[in-house]
Order: C-alpha cells, then sequence, then structure tokens
C-alpha cells in the first residue's frame, strides 16, 4: 500500500475532501430544516459545520438543555461537540454501502432539545469521493466472431462496474490499437455507460483465425482510475443467417415480491436458416449487471425470462436487461434486445418504530405534559403505503403529540400515582394507510419512581394493652405496627414513643419501643396498688424527605395480682402482748363480745376478706362472723366456763392462692362491766324469742316501710317549719347526729320493737333512741337504724349503735345480719338465712 501511486491517491483524496468540506449549509424557515453536505471517507473527528451557530443555540446551554443527536441511519456517523457546538464525522461514512449507487445519498438526524422542547431535522448529504476502480466480471473475454461478418456488425462487451456515481462513476471505454475493430459507447437510461464492439474491417479466418485486444474502462474522477481486460476473439466460419427478435425493445410490469418462477415475458426471434443453424439459444447478453442475473433467468431454450431472487421495490423501481439469440450453426452470429422491466409497489414493508430519546422512570408528582420518550416512524413503502399513523391506547395517562412528519413526541396528560400503578406498559401502534394496511406494535414500559406522599397509618386506631402487675423488666407487653403505601426509603418506618409524664416521671423510664419492629417493652415491674393504668402515645415516622409521621394512643390497664396478704389493724397487740376484751358473765346468746378489722392492699375479689375461728378455748362458747370479723356468743356462759379464753382468729383474702393473716385475742370473763365501757351484750336475743324472730321481723319490715314513704313525703316540710319547735317540745337536749329518726316515729319503732320481743325499751333522753336492757348488764342508751333494699320485700333489722357523740363518728359499712346471727342457734341462724333477701349497709360501733 505505500506506493506512490496509493499516496498520489490518496493525496487526491483528501484534496477531494477538504475541497467539499466548504459545505453548504442552509436553514428552511417552514420546515425547521439544516442541511450538510459532506465528502466520504473522512478521517474520525473531521469537521461537518458548527450546528450550535447554524440553529443560534446557546453554547452554554447545550449541556443543560440535553442538546442531542438522533440518527435515522443504522450507524451514528456524526457526533456533536457540546462545548463548542461543532459537528465532527464520528465513524468513516462509506457512501457505496450506505446508498449503494443512488446518485443522491443523504441520511436525516433528528436534533432534540429540552426546556423546553425543540426538534430540528438535519440533512446529510454524503458527496461521492473517488475511491473505487472501474473492474471488469472477467479479466478475459472470448467472443468468435464470424469471418462473413459485414462491417459495421456490433458486439456487445462486458460492462465494467464502478460503485462510484456521478463524475467518479465511469466515464469511457478505451480499446487498444488494431485494424479490424473499434469502440462504440452508448448510455443507458440511467446514465451508465456500456461498449460495443464494431466491425469496422472485414475479418479473413484464413490470414488470422485469431485477435486480441485490451479493453479498458476509465472514470471521470480526478485522479481518474481505470481497470482493463482482455478481449480474445476468435474468427468464426461463414453462417450467413442470423436470429432475428420479434422487437428490439421490450416493456413489462412485474409485481412486487412476485413469487419465484414467475413468467416476467417469453422472447421469440427466428432463424432463416435450417437445421443446427436454425436452432437458437437464448441467454443474457455479456453486458447484462450482476444484479439483473441475480433475480432473473432466461431459459435457453424457450427464451422464459423468470423471476430467479427477490423483487423489492424498494431497492430497485427498475430492471434494465439484454437477452441475445444465437444460433448453433457454425459461425453463429448474436442478435441482441432490450427488456425494460417495471416494478409495481406493494404494502409489504412494516412500519419501523425507533425510540430516539426514553426519559424513565418519571417521578409520580410530574406535571402534565412532561417529555416521556421522543419516537419516529418510518415505512419504506411508497404512496398511501408508506404514509404512517401512530396510536395509544385511551385508558393511559398519556398522549401522543406530532412535531414533525413521523416524529412524535410521548407526554404526560395526568398527574400520575405510584401507588395507582408502578408502571406502565404503553402499546404503541403504528398503522400505514396500505390496502391491507400493515401496522406494528411497540412496548414502551414506562416506571413511575416513588415520592413520599403518604404518611404512615396503623392498623388499628387505639391499642389497649392488659399487663398483669409484678412483670419482669424488659419483657415485651404488646407490639404496635404501621403501614405506608410508598416504597423503598419513604416506605422504611420507625417507631417512637413521645414525651411525656406519668406520676410526674418521664414516659421513658416506664417503657420503650423497638424503633425497628414496634415491640414496647416494660422498664420496670408495674404495681396495681401504685399505678393502675397509664397511657403513651406511639408516632410511626417515614425515612421519606420530608419525613411523614402518624400517632396512635397505646392504654395500658395494670392488672391486679394477690401479692398483698390481709392486715389486721384491730384490735392491735400492745407491747407485743396480744389484746384483750371483757365479757360479761351474764351475756346471752348473740352477745356482741369485739369486732377483728382487717384491710387488703390489693383490688376486687383479692381484697375480699373472710374470718375463720382458728382455735378458741371452748369452741362452744364464741364464733365470729364470716365477712364482718364479729366476735359473739353462742351460748350464755356457766360457772364452768373458764374465766379466761383465747381465740386465734384466721383472716383470708380471695385471691388465688389465697394469703393469710392470724391474730390472737383474750377474752376475760367478768361479773360486770366498768361503768365507762358499753355493755355490749344488753342487745342479745333471749332463746325464747329467737324462734319467733322472723315472724317478728316480716310485721316489723312492713310497719317500717310505712313508716319510711311517710317520712320521706313529710321530711322537707317538718324539718324547715317545724324543726326548732319540735327541738323545743322534746324537752330533752339533742345530740345532733344520735338519733336517726324523728319524733312521729318514736312510738311506731318502739311498738315495733316491744312486738319483736327483743325487750327493747325507750330511752326517756332522746327521741328514737332505745335502751337496751339485758339481764345484769349496765343500762346504756342506743341508736337503732331501719335499712330496707329495693330489689327484696324484705329487709334487715339493723341495732347496736351507742347514742353518743363520739361513738357516732366511727360510722363504716358492714354486713348487719351477722350483728345478731352469730350467737344464735345453728337452726335460727337457717331460718334467718332464708328471710334474708340482701345484705342492707350495716351501722358501725
Amino acid at each position: 500500500m505505500d506506493t506512490p501511486g496509493a499516496k498520489k491517491r490518496l493525496c487526491g483524496k483528501w484534496h477531494i475532501a477538504w475541497h467539499f468540506a466548504l459545505f453548504t449549509c442552509f436553514l428552511d424557515a417552514v420546515w425547521a430544516q439544516i442541511r450538510y453536505s459532506v465528502p466520504e471517507e473522512l478521517e474520525h473527528g473531521a469537521f461537518v459545520g458548527n450546528i450550535a451557530e447554524d440553529l443560534g443555540l446557546d453554547l452554554d446551554k447545550l449541556s443543560a438543555r440535553r442538546f442531542r443527536i438522533v440518527s435515522g441511519a443504522k450507524k451514528q456517523y456524526v457526533e456533536v461537540n457540546l462545548e463548542n457546538g461543532v459537528l465532527f464525522v464520528n465513524e468513516r461514512i462509506d457512501r457505496e454501502e450506505l446508498c449503494d449507487q443512488s446518485l443522491s445519498c443523504s441520511f436525516h438526524l433528528q436534533v432534540v432539545i429540552e426546556n423546553p422542547l425543540e426538534l430540528y431535522r438535519v440533512e446529510m448529504d454524503i458527496l461521492d469521493v473517488n475511491d473505487n476502480s472501474p473492474s471488469f466480471p472477467w479479466t478475459e473475454f472470448n467472443l468468435d466472431i464470424s469471418e462473413s461478418a459485414a462491417p459495421g456488425s456490433r458486439f456487445p462487451l462486458e460492462s465494467a462496474q464502478d460503485l462510484d456515481v456521478g463524475s467518479n462513476s465511469l466515464r469511457t471505454y478505451l480499446l487498444s490499437v488494431n485494424e479490424h475493430f473499434i469502440l462504440d459507447i452508448q448510455t443507458r437510461s440511467d446514465g451508465s455507460k456500456f461498449a460495443e464492439l464494431v466491425l469496422q474491417n472485414p475479418l479473413d479466418r484464413e490470414q488470422q483465425s485469431s485477435h486480441q485486444m485490451v479493453l479498458t474502462a476509465v472514470d471521470g474522477g480526478a485522479p481518474e482510475r481505470s481497470g482493463t481486460a482482455q478481449i480474445d476473439i476468435t474468427v468464426l466460419d461463414a453462417n450467413d443467417n442470423a436470429p432475428v427478435f420479434d422487437q428490439s425493445f421490450y416493456r413489462v410490469r412485474l409485481d412486487e415480491n412476485a413469487p419465484k418462477g414467475t413468467v416476467v415475458i417469453r422472447l421469440n426471434a427466428t432463424d432463416l436458416d435450417e437445421g443446427p443453424n436454425a436452432d437458437i439459444t437464448y441467454s443474457f447478453s455479456g453486458h447484462a449487471p450482476i444484479k439483473v442475473r441475480q433475480l432473473f433467468s432466461v431459459d435457453s431454450r424457450t427464451g422464459e425470462i423468470k423471476v430467479k431472487g427477490v423483487i423489492d421495490y424498494e431497492k430497485a423501481r427498475m430492471h434494465e436487461m439484454y437477452v441475445q439469440a444465437k444460433d448453433k450453426g457454425p459461425s453463429a452470429v448474436a442478435v441482441h434486445c432490450k427488456v425494460l422491466v417495471n416494478v409495481l409497489d406493494k404494502n409489504d414493508n412494516l412500519p419501523e418504530v425507533i425510540l430516539t430519546s426514553v426519559s424513565t422512570p418519571v417521578q409520580e408528582d410530574a406535571p402534565p405534559g412532561t417529555v416521556i420518550a421522543v419516537i419516529s416512524v418510518m415505512d419504506k413503502d411508497s404512496g398511501e403505503n408508506g404514509n404512517v399513523d401512530c396510536e395509544i391506547p385511551h385508558q393511559v395517562p398519556f398522549q401522543l403529540h406530532s412535531s414533525f412528519r413521523n416524529y412524535y413526541t410521548l407526554v404526560t396528560c395526568d398527574f400520575l400515582d405510584r401507588e395507582a400503578a408502578a408502571e406502565y406498559n404503553i402499546t404503541l401502534t403504528a398503522r400505514d394507510m396500505g390496502s391491507p394496511p400493515l401496522f406494528t406494535r411497540k412496548t414502551i414500559l414506562v416506571q413511575v419512581s416513588d415520592v413520599n406522599d403518604n404518611a404512615p397509618h396503623f392498623k388499628q386506631p387505639s391499642y389497649t394493652v392488659y399487663l398483669t402487675e409484678n412483670n419482669a423488666p424488659g419483657a415485651s407487653i404488646c407490639s404496635v405496627s404501621a403501614l405506608d403505601p410508598d416504597s423503598g426509603q419513604n416506605a422504611y418506618l420507625s417507631y417512637s414513643i413521645l414525651e411525656g409524664d406519668i406520676q410526674g416521671m418521664p414516659v421513658s423510664t416506664y417503657v420503650s419501643i423497638n424503633s425497628d419492629n414496634g415491640n414496647i417493652y416494660a422498664l420496670r415491674s408495674f404495681d396495681h396498688e401504685q399505678l393502675k393504668n397509664f397511657q403513651i402515645t406511639v408516632q410511626a415516622g417515614d425515612a421519606g424527605f420530608p419525613p411523614l409521621s402518624n400517632n396512635v394512643s397505646v392504654n395500658i390497664f395494670i392488672l391486679d395480682q394477690n401479692d398483698n396478704a390481709p392486715v389486721v389493724v384491730s384490735p392491735v397487740p400492745q407491747n407485743a402482748t396480744a389484746p384483750g376484751a371483757a365479757v360479761p358473765r351474764l351475756a346471752d346468746a348473740g352477745y356482741l363480745v369485739a369486732k377483728i378489722k382487717a384491710m387488703d392492699a390489693d383490688a376486687g375479689q383479692n381484697s375480699r376478706l373472710f374470718f375463720q375461728l382458728l382455735q378458741a378455748t371452748d369452741p362452744s362458747l364464741f364464733s365470729i362472723a364470716l365477712y364482718t370479723g364479729e366476735i359473739r356468743t353462742m351460748r350464755q356462759l356457766t360457772e364452768k366456763d373458764p374465766t379466761r379464753h383465747r381465740l386465734v382468729i384466721l383472716v383470708k383474702d380471695n385471691g388465688q392462692p389465697p394469703l393469710s393473716a392470724t391474730v390472737s385475742i383474750i377474752l376475760s370473763v367478768v361479773d360486770s362491766l366498768p361503768a365507762s365501757q358499753p355493755d355490749l351484750g344488753d342487745l342479745s336475743l333471749s332463746s325464747h324469742h329467737s324462734s319467733n324472730f322472723a315472724l317478728y321481723l316480716i310485721v316489723s319490715l312492713g310497719a317500717i316501710s310505712f313508716i319510711f314513704l311517710v317520712a320521706i313525703i313529710v321530711l322537707v316540710t317538718v324539718r324547715r317549719l317545724k324543726g326548732r319547735s319540735s327541738n323545743r317540745e322534746s324537752n330533752v337536749p339533742i345530740i345532733s347526729g344520735c338519733c336517726c329518726c324523728s319524733r312521729s316515729e318514736t312510738t311506731t319503732t318502739t311498738e315495733v320493737f316491744k312486738k319483736s320481743n327483743l325487750n327493747a325499751r325507750m330511752s326517756t333522753g332522746a327521741s328514737g333512741c332505745a335502751d337496751a336492757s339485758g339481764k345484769g348488764a349496765l343500762p346504756q342508751v342506743y341508736c337503732y337504724k331501719m335499712c330496707l333494699t329495693q330489689e327484696s320485700s324484705k329487709s334487715d333489722f339493723m341495732f347496736l349503735k351507742p347514742c353518743s357523740p363520739v361513738m357516732l363518728v366511727q360510722q363504716n359499712n358492714a354486713k348487719s345480719t351477722d350483728y345478731l346471727t352469730s350467737g344464735w342457734s345453728t337452726l335460727d341462724r337457717k331460718d334467718m338465712t332464708n328471710n334474708r333477701a340482701s345484705t342492707p349497709k350495716e351501722v358501725e360501733y
């Protein structure tokens, strides 16, 4: 390659390249197009033009506006330097490869600029360079010419092929010097040249049976290129009649994509000779192009021209061929005819869809009108067969806008929601106008990127947790869960507890939360007796920008456990000795000796207390009420009974398992109680009255109910109008809170006491107060109270309240039924239980 001739051709090539580098550029105001002309075979980086200057664009904004070039060709032949706006050659351009032998060769570019979107069409004309030499299909040709050939006879020669076009294509043929032949250069309808050998002087086989000549094909380039072939002519003996075609020129039409074997035309030639000299064979002439030989065939016997290859209208709209007819006689002379085949276009090409630019993913908050893709379509067919229309489904939030012919932009027409649709498969249909129409479908995947537009939400509006006290610190007590429909970082949730106080302490000292999974843990062991319930607020926040959050309330209730034993509060031991109490020797059965008071810090059933006599000096003498803790005599004391009794009382709660406490009390039997000590045995029931108590109780309750209803009606009037006068008429000092009934009730109540055989007598010192006189007991004044229940027709009769200002302050709730039943016989206790409907509130003593 490094020869003087090669260097000379290379210098000539670059001379032509730089000569045409003075490109022609114009801007069409209507179509917004710009055109450049550039020679082929330029090296990479060769200057084409300053496209930014030609389009009037700001160089500083090329990158910001995403200036880019989309080529309509299969290769990216040119590229743009975004720093200076220069359009340069990116890849070597071979005009013959790109456009074959078309006289004009060009390809278009699409210039895309965003913000705002602008489209420009750039046409690139490729100028031919004389880089191909003419060449013959064979280096040597053999011609048989009869010696009887008359001067002026023509013999077509094999044509040379030059891939260049225009002035660089085949210009002429030259024949070496000889005595008998000259060349006649002719031009085809497409402008190509071919040579015919013309006999100028008759041949004489006897003088010279063969001739050799050199045929040279020369192109019109600068410098010119050439190719040679040797012609060997054999002079044949005479065959004086040559075949004759019906016509010298034939024109036919042929459909595109005609199947192989289709008969295009049947040629006919005749020969006046007889025998072998009249037997004609058909074949292509020597200068028939190679492409014609690839597409068509000639039946040597019948003269039929048939389709051999694929007839494509888009590659060639017309085919020109030369067919020769030659007899089989000696010194046969071939005659020729011209056949012109016009190809008819068919709608046989599907539209092509090219995505020149795709911007995906697109944010879900992108405004309508955002450009997603730039699309170009093309159809190789012509006329209506090449007109293409594009469409997309209507149910997607996108639209197609046509900027130029066969160019479209895909834009959004509505706001997107990634939570509703994370991606769209948009089917683009390109359909031509042929009959029947052909279409191409292409799917464009548009992905929607997430924006943090959804706050977390909890699965429940609030949470309620029940936690048993004495829990282990660090144990999980519950779990909260939230959801976020966003994705990625926007859906990553973290949990926290909002600041607050619980009993003056920060909530962070009570509970903690796992920020990842929402598990809530207790930081301490809770005590129901100190804290029964509390509320915390949990916040779930995502990791988006800006972050979004939501709150939920968690209510925590501390459930009680039986973890506190009963505590005896009365009587209390003195100096580590058991407390004591005195019992009158003359006390009747049911005499209240003492009352055990206890308390339990637990709640509910865990704080319900039961009393039980665990040990006693004489178990038959004393009993204790199960619910009230009252110790009463079960019978009258005798001389044989000990004077000192020790009782061990068990106090037990109702928890599971139950807890208990014990207390010891010393009871001393005395003949008489001190004057300052109230006799608790005055209200003891005589044994002969106990059997009729139920009947008396029913009568008493009926009277008391009537009195109670009347008292409610007149109470307000009596106290407002006659309160002061009633106090004067009583002639007795009234102690506030001593009496439970008004004066009008005194007589009735006294009668009830008398009828009930309770040996109650009215005290002369106070209205509504009874003096219980027992045998040998000290007289003491007591208040009485009627207690009724709404649920039953029966009521309990409450007794034993000293009518003293000091004792009246000590009123509490207790069971009143056990005041009387603790000292009765087993049979009387059963009868009383059956007649009792409910347990009213008691009056403590």
